[in-house]
């Protein structure tokens, strides 16, 4: 069911996660009517917006309307952001004259994952912006809902996980490439990275998700490695059995997302097709346990 409001129209996917909304353009919008793309952006937690074509400062600006701005994490191939806009992070799998990588993550799957969630502080909002797309399809984002995920958990897997702790391993990316500077981890109990809550509180909805950030390397701290194994294989079943996926994004569009309740997938394409994305991402706030 679509709702109008204030020249703006917003239609959910009626999946449990995600809207369109068209009737505006981000950079164009007063304080009340980006308050309501606000309002969406809490009820649905990912939207998309067609037909933006945005200039990377207007990105800039609209990243900031979300919150300050966080800069690009550490990239594996490829420089991870512009000279003249260090916070724009440039996803692609384009090379320049010298055959070196334009941006980060190729053209291959980036697998089921929360952005940075390996930081004490993850990020809260990642903006993604469509500059050039595959031609033959393929590079499509998929979500799944967090809130939904804890709330459909069986009452004994809630319970098991109740009060506990994962390590969010920071050793490899979405991409599975180790990441520089870092060592193959064999015990998931060995892992870098942030511990956080299993259960999240959102600080703006106050609602409980799943927190679970990437599946690689990940340990429920305190319980015998094989026991954690089975206990997060349950629950990434369980989080990720019902993804929501627009498939046919074009160029200019925009994705927003809300990195504190969702996890997310981007599927491989062609190599022979050209892509290119700029996105800006916002800083988030320490891990609430739910």
């Amino acid at each position: 069911m679509s709702a109008v409001m204030a020249g703006l129209k917003v239609v959910p996917t009626g999946k449990g996660v995600g809207a369109e909304i068209s009737g505006g353009r981000l950079p164009d919008l007063d304080d009340a009517e980006f308050g309501l793309i606000l309002d969406a952006y809490y009820k649905h937690s990912v939207l998309l917006l067609r037909g933006q074509n945005l200039s990377d400062p207007e990105l800039l600006a609209v990243g900031r309307r979300f919150g300050e701005l966080e800069p690009p994490g550490m990239s594996i191939i490829g420089k991870p952001y512009i000279d003249e806009y260090p916070d724009i992070l440039v996803i692609s799998n384009r090379v320049d004259e010298n055959g070196m990588p334009m941006g980060n993550l190729g053209n291959g799957e980036a697998t089921w994952h929360t952005d940075m969630s390996y930081r004490e502080v993850p990020i809260s909002t990642a903006i993604l912006h469509a500059l050039e797309i595959p031609e033959h399809g393929g590079g499509n984002m998929f979500y799944a809902s967090m809130y939904d995920a804890y709330e459909t958990l069986p009452k004994a897997l809630k319970t098991r996980i109740e009060g506990r702790l994962c390590i969010h391993d920071e050793t490899y990316n979405s991409a599975g490439q180790l990441r520089k500077g870092f060592k193959e981890v064999g015990d998931p109990r060995q892992a870098p990275g942030a511990r956080h809550p299993l259960v999240r509180l959102h600080p703006v909805t106050r609602r409980k998700a799943l927190f679970l950030g990437r599946r690689r390397n990940a340990y429920i701290v305190g319980l015998p490695l094989d026991e954690s194994e089975q206990v997060l294989d349950e629950l990434w079943a369980h989080a990720t059995r019902h993804p929501v996926t627009w498939g046919e994004w074009g160029l200019g569009d925009i994705l927003i997302w809300d990195n504190r309740c969702l996890l997310h997938m981007r599927a491989g394409f062609n190599s022979s097709d050209s892509s290119v994305l700029h996105r800006v991402q916002c800083k988030g706030e320490a891990v609430l346990a739910g």
